[in-house]
């Protein structure tokens, strides 16, 4: 016989062999999710909860106002159209983003409590972050793009947390995620999980003023920040700063600063802490005057992560989906905190991100030069506060 055709014949035998054996599908859509409509978290639940301020915030995170106008804005860009099925209408799908958000919990979960598809709920979220991405972040997360926006920031750094001429606190924080495949240790970090870093910048109001997502775990803060837009146009004349001015009740005009923890190296823009050996009085006051201002941006990711619990464990999406997923829960927490403020509770605690490594040593002569000024300002009796002196001891 044709060694063709007995090929043939094995190969007709062998497929038809696996599709006998291939196991039939029971259901086109399981009875379970055929009860959506009716049996549903959202259609069960959302109604009352619209009725109880108190129990709304606390299932989403954010006031019914709050909801009704982001899911408005949302809705045309989320409408979907179906010939053979009822499609998941915008509002539910807002909604079950957000308690992903909310809970941490997975995909599998909320396909038992929503009646939706696993890989339907991983879609939904994936499109919600792209879109809220899309609409929001121009109107809630952007750098002041005017003098008087930096001004505003200044001013309330000087009356809250008695730091003047500083435009923002930066600091970068390890986000926990599964580790990508063949990704070899780029996201192994120094304390031994994997892990991708947000590197964020924040006012004294707890909003961010600009992110970077998705570095290694690898990288260091002061590496990220010198690759990052920020650095770019901050070099390149590109951020319109305020001209330097004076300290209150001095006349030698200094810059305008962004503070940021021992990670960072020091320049003319990025002032840091004194390292901690052989501290005199003098530079014991500057740091505890820096890391009093500092803590805006530790309790900025302190309420974002109390808020979204998914910070409480490692994500388990995709790169691409877990970094949509961080800039929409950045531009939320801005969102939310400008409409319905905060909780202090939520200030007292960091959980879900962990500190990036200090592997940066470099000094600039220019930048040790504006901080010992910042340093003898402090100590003077013109830029002294009375109980800094009980804090350092």
């Amino acid at each position: 016989m044709n060694p063709f055709a007995v090929n043939a014949l094995i190969c007709a035998r062998y497929f038809l062999r696996k599709r006998r054996n291939r196991r039939r599908r029971r259901y086109h859509v399981h009875p379970i999710l055929v009860e959506r409509l009716l049996e549903g978290e959202f259609c069960k639940l959302f109604s009352r909860l619209q009725e109880d301020e108190e129990k709304f915030f606390d299932y989403f995170k954010m006031s019914i106002r709050s909801f009704d106008e982001l899911q408005a804005r949302l809705h045309d860009i989320l409408k979907h159209s179906n010939m053979f099925r009822a499609p998941v209408q915008p509002i539910e799908r807002l909604a079950v983003t957000l308690r992903y958000f909310v809970t941490g919990e997975t995909f599998k979960d909320l396909h038992f409590s929503y009646r939706l598809g696993a890989s339907t709920i991983g879609e939904i979220i994936k499109e919600v972050c792209k879109k809220i991405w899309t609409l929001l972040h121009e109107e809630c997360l952007s750098i002041p793009n005017s003098q008087e926006g930096w001004l505003r920031i200044a001013a309330g750094f000087e009356n809250t947390a008695n730091f003047p001429n500083c435009i923002g606190c930066i600091d970068g924080k390890h986000v926990r995620i599964i580790c990508p495949k063949y990704s070899g240790s780029l996201y192994s970090n120094y304390k031994k999980f994997y892990s991708i870093v947000l590197l964020a910048m924040c006012d004294c109001d707890y909003r961010y003023t600009y992110i970077n997502v998705g570095a290694y775990g690898t990288d260091s803060d002061s590496n990220i920040f010198r690759r990052s837009s920020l650095f770019t146009k901050l070099h390149n004349g590109e951020i319109i700063l305020p001209p330097p001015k004076p300290l209150p009740h001095t006349t030698e005009p200094l810059p305008y600063m962004i503070i940021g923890d021992a990670a960072f190296g020091i320049s003319n823009k990025i002032l840091r802490p004194y390292a901690r050996s052989n501290l005199t009085h003098k530079k014991k006051i500057f740091n505890y005057r820096l890391s009093r201002a500092r803590r805006y941006i530790e309790s900025t990711f302190g309420i974002m992560s109390n808020k979204f619990k998914i910070f409480h464990r490692p994500m388990n999406t995709s790169l691409p989906n877990t970094i949509a997923i961080i800039k929409a829960c950045c531009l939320l927490h801005n969102y939310i905190r400008e409409r319905d403020g905060y909780r202090i509770q939520d200030t007292l605690t960091v959980l879900g991100f962990d500190q990036s490594l200090n592997t940066n040593s470099n000094n600039s002569r220019s930048g040790d030069t504006i901080r010992d000024k910042f340093s003898n300002y402090f100590v003077s009796p013109a830029g002294s506060v009375p109980w800094q002196d009980t804090c350092i001891f």
